[in-house]
């Protein structure tokens, strides 16, 4: 699993929190067994290999620090969303702008701008040019007014 990958998987599972009530530890133990890829596998080159150690580490430290701050970053999508009623946004569209503002704020480590490049290449996989365009916009004028202020 390249981190292109890790980071899609880990938005998978953010998506998919917002519907379970098990909470973190429990989607991450299920979502990172050999069994959950064993089921998935076929499905998509996401579910082809378990994550190694490395990548374990980044999905966890990813999908927790969103979840963590899961608030401040809806408050940026909120913010930056002109005219957008967030409870109206696709769920999948947020999961990606969660973690493309998480690693832009937190993950020093990872270029801002490889962290946003990656999230709109995750949405043309998931949604319509539209939606993504949205979230091209959203992410940018994210940056541009918190990060390089």
């Amino acid at each position: 699993m390249i981190r292109k990958h890790s980071r899609e998987f880990a938005v998978q599972m953010i998506f998919a929190l917002g519907f379970d009530n098990a909470g973190l530890e429990a989607v991450l133990d299920e979502w990172l067994s050999g069994g959950f890829f064993e089921r998935l596998n076929g499905v998509d080159e996401l579910y082809e290999k378990l994550p190694d150690t490395e990548e374990r580490a980044y999905i966890t430290r990813l999908v927790g620090g969103v979840y963590e701050h899961g608030l401040e970053l809806d408050g940026y999508i909120e913010k930056y969303s002109i005219g957008w009623q967030f409870g109206r946004m696709p769920r999948i569209a947020v999961a990606i702008m969660r973690v493309c503002m998480f690693e832009v704020l937190y993950m020093h480590e990872i270029p801002p701008k490889a962290a946003m490049n990656e999230a709109v290449e995750i949405a043309k996989k998931y949604e319509d040019t539209d939606i993504v365009s949205f979230i091209n916009g959203i992410i940018a004028s994210f940056y541009r007014g918190e990060v390089t202020q």
